[in-house]
């Protein structure tokens, strides 16, 4: 691979384990120096960091909890004070739940968007003055859940609807110093499938469910691309939502 991101900062947060741990890993390939956040997963991160040092870049891992805006504030500003800089920053930790809609309690609609609406402004936020210095990009981590009701995932499909109109909003507010994206993945899994997903992956054209790796090349376009696109949604799905 090309080291395209040689010099770079990246932020992901939610990266200690799954997508976001893929997303990492590209983009330390890349080149970049990569932090990482996690809040339980502290084993997972850690190994991680080790994983991401094994590409020659530098890596780190900050607990953070991304409902507390000081934490969120301290991780942001401990990134900076370790690497001197911040390029991109890829919101991707998510919360997702399945409850029958009438079911949903305010205390569950108000945690779901807590952490897949909530934390991902905060944190563009407290990046936003190292991003606008260094011409850098957000790239936030939507879902097709977001784009196609999910009969028994209303507050998630609404938490993940909000993100897309968020990274559009970002894109414009923010240009031209930073560009915003945002990535909608479809069916993705890991390890053994279900009969289930089983089923998902008979739906969909390409005839597969997605994988993180997917997912993660997907973020290492946004990452590499033309600065001049910005404010795009993509769908990584196999044309599960078509």
């Amino acid at each position: 691979m090309d080291k395209l991101l040689t010099g770079k900062t990246a932020l992901v947060t939610g990266a200690a384990k799954r997508i976001g741990r893929a997303i990492a890993l590209t983009l330390a390939e890349g080149g970049a120096n990569v932090a990482i956040t996690y809040l339980n997963s502290q084993a997972e991160a850690e190994e991680t960091v080790r994983a991401l040092a094994e590409y020659g870049v530098e890596a780190m891992a900050v607990r953070c909890d991304l409902r507390d805006v000081e934490s969120i504030e301290e991780t942001v500003a401990a990134v900076v004070e370790e690497f001197g800089r911040l390029d991109l920053l890829v919101n991707n930790a998510g919360s997702f739940e399945s409850v029958a809609l009438q079911n949903i309690t305010a205390e569950q609609w108000d945690a779901m968007f807590a952490t897949n609406t909530r934390a991902p402004f905060l944190m563009a936020k407290a990046a936003w003055p190292h991003l606008t210095a260094a011409r850098g990009r957000i790239i936030n981590i939507g879902s097709l859940g977001g784009q196609h009701p999910w009969a028994t995932h209303g507050h998630y499909c609404t938490s993940k609807a909000a993100l897309h109109m968020l990274s559009k909003t970002m894109a414009k507010a923010w240009a031209p110093e930073i560009s915003v994206n945002c990535i909608a993945p479809g069916m993705i899994v890991q390890g053994e499938v279900s009969e289930a997903y089983e089923h998902y992956a008979w739906k969909t054209p390409m005839q597969r469910n997605g994988t993180a790796d997917d997912v993660a090349a997907a973020a290492l376009f946004f990452a590499t691309a033309p600065h001049f696109i910005t404010g795009q949604l993509l769908t990584v799905d196999g044309g599960l939502g078509l």
